[in-house]
């Protein structure tokens, strides 16, 4: 249920990029590179023939874009939104893609998913920022009902909300079973979508080591076996992701920190020996190089 997450705190606390990457998305060496950056969460590149498609396929998502510029002027906001995300400009992703609606959301939510974890403020302003950004992701799958990163995007912040409440209050409050639900909607839409399988592979694994295995199985439907099958498929899918090494260090931690220690160090290596394609990436490795004790 993380950002996939994190699981464990690391030694060193990781240091936003300031804008390190701008001239390598700068005009037509976003889409040059989309295919990169995108692999884990299999995002389309929001041009203006793809947004025009969306726009006749779903009649209230194209009166909104009608209404707002038409899909020429969206797309390219929404394109800007992605650049502002990968340069590390996590807080102008969030207030330029905040604007543009179900396909802005989907670049404002993941930037919101990482700002929360390392924006100023007390704890009030991480969950009014993760709240507002839930509120986009309903509404982008009220628009968009069958677009997958509506769904991920949506599971992505309610898992980092829960993080911020507890775990077991999420579990409480059926907010956990709403981040099941929207990441197996996911990948009914996208069965490649690495980063839901990463989520997906937390969410057994958070379920299962604080409730216990028999009772995470009965309940919820969580095992050990799942959370192994999700990471395993997230590293087949994305082998050169920092993120699917961490997550698998984090989750067998999770599981069992004394005897998965020595093959987490492995995985936390792996991830510090990435090549980071974005700012989130950098985040990612910068984490790896300083894993916990």
């Amino acid at each position: 249920m993380r950002r996939t997450g994190r699981a464990v705190t690391p030694k060193k606390r990781a240091v936003i990029p300031k804008n390190a990457f701008d001239e390598r998305f700068a005009g037509q060496n976003l889409q040059d590179c989309w295919e990169k950056l995108h692999k884990g969460d299999q995002e389309q590149y929001p041009d203006t023939a793809w947004v025009t498609r969306l726009a006749k396929r779903y009649p209230k998502f194209g009166a909104w874009i009608k209404s707002h510029g038409g899909a020429g002027e969206v797309a390219a906001g929404v394109q800007e939104a992605w650049r502002r995300f990968h340069a590390g400009d996590f807080t102008g992703a969030i207030d330029g893609g905040g604007k543009l609606g179900a396909l802005g959301a989907t670049p404002a939510n993941k930037a919101a998913a990482i700002h929360s974890q390392y924006a100023q403020g007390d704890e009030a302003h991480r969950l009014a920022l993760l709240t507002g950004a839930m509120k986009r992701g309903e509404q982008a799958i009220e628009l968009l009902p069958d677009y997958p990163n509506a769904h991920y995007m949506l599971a992505l912040v309610m898992g980092r909300y829960s993080q911020r409440i507890s775990i077991l209050k999420a579990l409480a409050d059926g907010i956990a079973a709403r981040v099941r639900t929207h990441l197996d909607a996911t990948l009914e839409l996208e069965p490649r979508h690495a980063e839901a399988h990463i989520a997906l592979g937390m969410y057994h694994a958070e379920i299962v080591a604080k409730i216990g295995s028999l009772l995470a199985g009965l309940t919820y439907g969580a095992t050990r076996e799942a959370a192994m099958e999700h990471f395993g498929r997230a590293l087949q899918l994305t082998p050169g992701s920092p993120i699917a090494h961490i997550e698998y260090a984090n989750g067998l931690l999770l599981l069992d920190a004394a005897g998965n220690r020595a093959q987490a160090r492995k995985l936390y290596a792996r991830a510090a020996a990435c090549a980071a394609a974005d700012a989130m990436e950098q985040l990612d490795v910068q984490r790896a190089q300083h894993p916990p004790a």
